[in-house]
């Protein structure tokens, strides 16, 4: 006989411990089954930088940035351009999702200790039309202490219940099988894997020491995305629209983000729609102290950089740093290299380039305001991205553009970029710093940012000319595609039900998170306006916990 409880949680990650801790509230009995060990309770939203996606924030009346629900939702819909008859619940839960993030979700988040960082950061600006792609105004929210201070309330919140009774963590309990009775879910069974002795995000076995079955009442997937299977990434990449699937990328995810859980529901019954659709950055770096697998991070960058493909030629707007990342993948895809380039200066590269990560920023992570103060107004960039420059495979230093030129062709194994036609578009460029008519759309974009006063306090370097030796040395950077998240996923409702092949409900499966496309099986369309992965798990995890305690 099969161990019972009232709910089974299926990952451990942010998704998954807001949907365990809303059930628990509500008095229901909740197991909850992670692959990994203890350690890496709370997934990958532990490594991540913390930003959420509200609206017409404190943070943001404070820095006068005028914002609302109605221009949130512009930007949103312009961004999906939802274009299938699927697109019916991702859509519904996309608008319930800006309702949240400019209504309840800040104040909740606050009432649980969350604080954020006062300045706001403009992610994703797009760069085209105001009905298209981007966010208007910066709304991307850094949570004080990055991604483990927005795991934390929830953490603590499900730890709580532990002691109470009310939830059961078992670890190394890697599900295989959805258990279904008369067409309804009504377990999970799957594999003990040995004890794990790995750090937090390197990768653990997988043998098998034991098998279990649990039954129970309701059944939560929430078992995170696909980006560290990159074969997974491969089959599902949308060669159409993008182009050829790269064949190295780097993993901004471990390896344990595996996508396994998608077909073990779709064996249940449950539909998934919007597969092809995905969000892989163009500014993935090796890191030089990798954690898991293939390990990479992505820079994020300020709007100065001067991007150049793997041949030299200078990327078009609104290929910009920071504006639009789908346009730019598929751009770099185009030119038949799967990789591009950054040049800038040192002036650059201390005031606008951020690493993307908890690990990154131990400033922000330890809540330290002496830390972030010390190293955001050093001397030099940030200690991390010193240490990128200094140790990464991918930068490179050099004190002139030739020994610059010269030091990238030998880093690609191949001569691809001249010398001189490099010279030329950047002196083209640098003629239009002085010039307040200037034409070149990059120009008018770090304008435009040093308008808003959180860029040109901390995000926006001063316009100078890139091949002015007081701003050196030179620096290049090579980028890489970096896997992240999974736009598509099961097919829920706005209540976070797994529908079926004809939309019907599947009784007693619900799905959160990454794995259901962060809601809906795909709210963010075909793009993200950042700030919305972490919050579409807290979004979409909050109503699969609150819909399945009423319906056990």
């Amino acid at each position: 006989m099969a161990e019972h409880t009232d709910a089974i949680v299926v990952g451990g990650g942010l998704a998954g411990l807001v949907a365990a801790a809303e059930l628990a509230d509500a008095g229901r009995h909740v197991v909850v089954l992670e692959q990994e060990g203890e350690n890496s309770l709370g997934g990958q939203a532990f490594w991540s930088l913390g930003g959420l996606f509200f609206v017409d924030s404190p943070e943001q009346r404070r820095l006068r940035i005028k914002d609302s629900r109605e221009l949130a939702l512009q930007d949103w819909l312009g961004s999906a351009q939802f274009d299938r008859p699927e697109d019916a619940w991702p859509r519904k839960v996309a608008e319930a999702f800006v309702d949240f993030a400019a209504g309840e979700m800040r104040p909740w988040l606050h009432g649980m200790g969350m604080r954020w960082f006062p300045v706001v950061g403009w992610a994703e600006r797009g760069g085209a039309q105001a009905h298209g792609h981007g966010n208007s105004v910066p709304r991307f929210h850094i949570t004080w202490g990055t991604g483990p201070g927005v795991v934390e309330p929830f953490e603590r919140r499900v730890r709580e219940h532990v002691v109470k009774g009310r939830i059961e963590l078992k670890f190394r309990h890697q599900a295989s099988r959805l258990v279904t009775t008369n067409g309804a879910v009504t377990g999970v069974a799957g594999e003990i894997l040995e004890p794990s002795t790995v750090e937090r995000g390197q990768q653990s076995g997988r043998a098998v020491a034991g098998v279990f079955e649990l039954s129970a009442g309701t059944v939560l997937v929430t078992s995170g995305g696909i980006g560290g299977n990159h074969e997974l990434v491969r089959q599902n990449w949308p060669v159409a629209r993008l182009g050829p699937a790269p064949k190295r990328m780097v993993s901004g995810v471990p390896h344990h983000v595996d996508g396994r859980m998608i077909a073990i529901s779709q064996d249940a019954g449950a539909a998934v729609i919007n597969a092809d659709r995905m969000w892989h950055y163009t500014e993935g770096v090796a890191n030089w102290a990798p954690i898991w697998p293939n390990h990479g991070i992505r820079i994020l960058p300020g709007p100065s950089s001067m991007w150049f493909d793997a041949r030299g030629e200078r990327l078009p707007a609104p290929c910009l740093p920071g504006f639009d990342t789908l346009s730019t993948l598929k751009h770099i895809l185009s030119t038949g290299y799967e990789y591009s380039w950054f040049v800038l200066t040192q002036s650059i590269i201390k005031k606008e380039f951020a690493l993307s990560g908890s690990e990154q920023n131990p400033d922000f992570t330890s809540k330290s305001w002496r830390a972030v103060l010390k190293n955001r107004r050093g001397k030099g960039a940030p200690p991390p991205v010193e240490a990128f420059k200094e140790k990464g495979e991918d930068f490179i230093v050099r004190n002139t553009l030739s020994e610059l030129v010269e030091a990238m062709n030998a880093l690609a194994g191949e001569r691809l970029i001249d010398h001189d036609h490099l010279k030329m578009q950047i002196e083209a460029r640098d003629r239009e710093i002085a010039n307040p008519f200037a034409k070149d759309a990059q120009i008018t974009a770090i304008n435009g940012a040093r308008s808003y006063l959180g860029d040109k306090l901390i995000r926006t370097a001063k316009p100078h000319r890139i091949l002015d030796p007081a701003h050196g040395p030179l620096i290049a950077v090579r980028l890489n595609v970096l896997t992240r998240k999974t736009l598509g996923g099961l097919h829920t409702n706005l209540d976070s039900q797994v529908l079926d092949a004809s939309g019907n409900p599947i009784p007693g499966l619900y799905a959160a998170g990454e794995v259901s496309g962060f809601g809906g099986g795909g709210y963010h369309g075909y793009n993200a306006l950042e700030g919305t992965f972490l919050g579409g798990c807290i979004f979409s995890g909050r109503n699969a916990g609150r819909h399945a305690a009423r319906s056990v």
